[in-house]
C-alpha cells in the first residue's frame, strides 16, 4: 500500500489543529485524507468510506476519541482499522484505558512531525 493510496480519517475538534496535521501528512506524501470534529462525525465517515487509518486527538465534545476507539474495536467491520490516538495528557490510567481497547499507538502533544511519521509507519505496512 503507497502512501498515495492510504486513505486516513483524522478527527479532531480544533479546525487549525486539523489543517496542521492535514498540512503534513501531505507533507508526507498523503494525498487520501478525511476530516471529521468528532467521533460520532467520524463514525459516518467509516459508514461511507473505506479507511485505512484512523488519527484521533483524545478530548472532543460531542463524542471523544476515546468513545471512537471503543466504537471502532467493538465493530466487526472497522476493528482491525490502525488507529492513533492523540493527546495532551499523558497520565497511566489515561494510557492503560487506550491500551486495553488495543490502540496501535499513542502521541503525546506537542509532538514534531518526525514523531507523526515514525507513529504512522509502525502501524501501516
Amino acid at each position: 500500500m503507497t502512501k498515495e493510496n492510504v486513505a486516513i480519517l483524522l478527527v479532531d475538534d480544533v479546525a487549525v489543529v486539523r489543517s496542521i496535521m492535514k498540512l503534513q501528512l501531505q507533507q508526507m506524501g498523503f494525498a487520501d485524507i478525511n476530516e471529521a470534529p468528532d467521533g460520532s462525525i467520524a463514525m459516518n465517515v467509516l459508514q461511507s468510506k473505506r479507511i485505512d487509518l484512523i488519527i484521533s486527538d483524545w478530548n472532543m465534545p460531542v463524542m471523544s476519541g476515546y468513545e471512537l476507539l471503543k466504537e471502532v474495536r467493538g465493530s466487526t467491520e472497522f476493528r482491525d482499522i490502525p488507529f492513533i490516538m492523540v493527546t495532551a495528557e499523558a497520565s497511566a490510567s489515561r494510557i492503560n484505558m487506550a491500551l486495553q481497547l488495543k490502540v496501535n499507538e499513542l502521541i503525546l502533544k506537542p509532538f514534531t512531525l518526525e514523531i507523526l511519521e515514525n507513529k504512522i509507519a509502525q502501524v501501516i505496512q
